[in-house]
């Protein structure tokens, strides 16, 4: 036998795809045959599965355990729950892989696949060399065992180990998604007063869609902070690995702030140590960990990419400005909306400060949210690699670690291709309103010199 995965399925770092148009059963089945044989073949035995709360989970989840155990694995099932769970039980677990079935932040139609093998994110050429596997049939063959396990309290055990933080009045929005249950957990576990949104799982995603790095997603958040007079709110992702903050006075605390504001408390304890912010981040962030006496690293957007570069070079904290925030201080790496959450109530004790006080403290951007253009999948590569061109002939001073982040005396601006979806993801800041303006001018004529144009440009 063998499989043919739709070329759109198999992205940089995890496999995302449209249910009953580029991704059904026989897809989660033959991902099962593929990475099963792939972690046999290194001498592993064993894999967690896990999935999120999206309608189609179930059934993806029930094909994918199928192909993992014909492949010859076992396969420990800690079922449904957030992403940062299944990187708990492969980080803590007897196991050589694991695989998360999540849409994460897509649209409720979407849903895909975060890897790990032997405590690191797997993606780029390997998942790539999956596919080829499929395609060939290249694949062991066996009848592996099935063991279903419980860790939810044990994770969220995990997540307020050594809490040594303040009794604080907190906001919790779960947003439908998989962090739900987690979060009822962790407002019996800590200290304070806790108010909770919408955690009840729900695929349908009833009051909001479960992307936190949307301030309209954070309307709900911001009125029960503001009605409570709470101290910070908190709101996550669909699988939970993204975490967004609103301060006491109802402002949004982007991700890469965010960043910036655990690096003041990370760099006490790791001082001059390498902190990585992604390429889409605010030049202030970077300004402000050198500031503090750390080493600032612009690195590739995407969870698997941070992840790895923090293990290259030592780095104890990384985050991006979507929201995913990973520690490797005392704990595992990885991308965990919920311990981001411990961390922020942690930091108002070290760092002295409530989240508002820390919020007033950062220096204020004269920049522009993320910006996504709608283009075809096969296309979007393409234009960016079009636009490198014309700029590197202009002379211009370009950083081109993932995509066209382009400087110059007024601010930059960022053109990307998105990893997940159909879209060039573009962003700039300046030092004033003008140069801004100017900015965005500069990215209009380069899109429109690849025929592409941004729904605001007209």
């Amino acid at each position: 036998m063998t499989h043919r995965f739709a070329p759109t399925l198999l992205r940089d770092y995890d496999l995302r795809g449209t249910v009953g148009q580029t991704l059904d059963a026989a897809d989660a089945w033959a991902l099962g045959r593929s990475f099963g044989t792939v972690i046999a073949r290194a001498g592993g035995r064993r894999i967690a599965a896990g999935y999120d709360g999206r309608l189609s989970s179930p059934m993806l989840e029930k094909a994918l355990v199928e192909g993992l155990t014909q492949s010859g694995v076992d396969v420990l099932r800690i079922g449904l729950g957030p992403t940062p769970m299944l990187y708990h039980a492969e980080a803590t677990g007897d196991v050589d892989g694991a695989i998360q079935i999540t849409g994460s932040h897509n649209p409720g139609d979407q849903n895909g696949f975060k890897l790990v093998q032997a405590h690191a994110p797997f993606f780029g050429a390997d998942i790539q060399r999956l596919g080829a596997m499929a395609a060939a049939g290249d694949w062991d063959a066996g009848a592996g065992r099935v063991e279903t396990v419980a860790i939810m309290q044990a994770y969220a055990a995990r997540l307020v180990r050594g809490f040594d933080g303040p009794a604080c009045r907190i906001g919790w929005d779960a947003g439908n998604g998989a962090a739900g249950p987690v979060v009822e957990m962790l407002a019996q576990l800590l200290p304070g007063e806790h108010h909770l949104l919408f955690t009840d799982i729900d695929g349908h995603f009833p009051h909001h869609h479960p992307d936190p790095s949307q301030d309209a997603n954070l309307s709900d958040l911001r009125a029960l902070v503001l009605e409570k007079r709470l101290d910070f709110g908190v709101a996550f992702d669909g699988d939970g690995d993204r975490i967004g903050v609103i301060d006491g006075q109802g402002r949004a605390i982007a991700g890469d702030q965010l960043l910036s504001i655990f690096a003041q408390d990370v760099l006490q304890k790791w001082p001059g140590a390498p902190i990585v912010a992604d390429v889409k981040a605010s030049q202030s962030v970077f300004d402000r960990i050198a500031a503090l006496g750390g080493r600032p690293d612009m690195w590739k957007t995407g969870h698997s990419h941070i992840k790895s570069r923090m293990k290259q070079i030592g780095s104890p904290l990384g985050g991006e400005t979507t929201g995913h925030i990973f520690f490797a201080d005392d704990y595992p790496g990885y991308d965990d909306g919920l311990y981001a959450a411990v961390r922020l109530i942690r930091a108002m004790s070290t760092l002295g400060r409530s989240v508002t006080a820390l919020c007033d403290a950062l220096p204020v951007s004269i920049i522009t949210p993320e910006m996504r253009v709608a283009v075809p999948e096969a296309r979007k590569f393409a234009v960016v690699e079009e636009v490198l061109a014309r700029l590197r002939q202009a002379g211009a001073d370009i950083c081109a670690i993932d995509g066209a982040r382009v400087r110059t005396d007024d601010g930059w601006w960022l053109l990307r291709a998105s990893n997940t979806e159909a879209a060039l993801v573009a962003r700039a800041e300046a030092v004033s309103e003008s140069g801004l303006a100017g900015l965005i001018a500069q990215l209009d004529s380069q899109l429109a010199d690849s025929g592409v144009y941004r729904a605001e440009a007209g």
